[in-house]
């Protein structure tokens, strides 16, 4: 427990980062899953429609420290390429 007043504080602090950074996180993987349903499902068209708009919400995740930009270059990059192999 901390005894501090800064101490306190930063716990405050660190707990409200942790439940933005899961909220986001949620957020992204979601979509990414509803993504994946619209692949698989043959909605290509849709799921094109789709993709800038989760890539958007990915690289929000990176720019807001959630997510590595490694991780993140791996994912869009595997999301184009499932789209891409899935009209041929």
């Amino acid at each position: 427990m901390a005894h501090t007043k800064s101490a306190k504080k930063r716990m405050r602090q660190a707990k409200e980062r942790a439940k933005r950074n899961r909220q986001i996180k949620n957020r992204v993987k979601n979509s990414i899953k509803k993504l994946l349903q619209l692949i698989n499902g043959g909605n290509i068209e849709e799921a094109k429609n789709k993709l800038p708009e989760i890539i958007s919400l990915i690289d929000s995740a990176w720019a807001k420290g959630v997510w590595h930009k490694n991780k993140v270059a791996r994912e869009k990059s595997r999301l184009m390429k499932k789209i891409s192999q899935s009209k041929s």
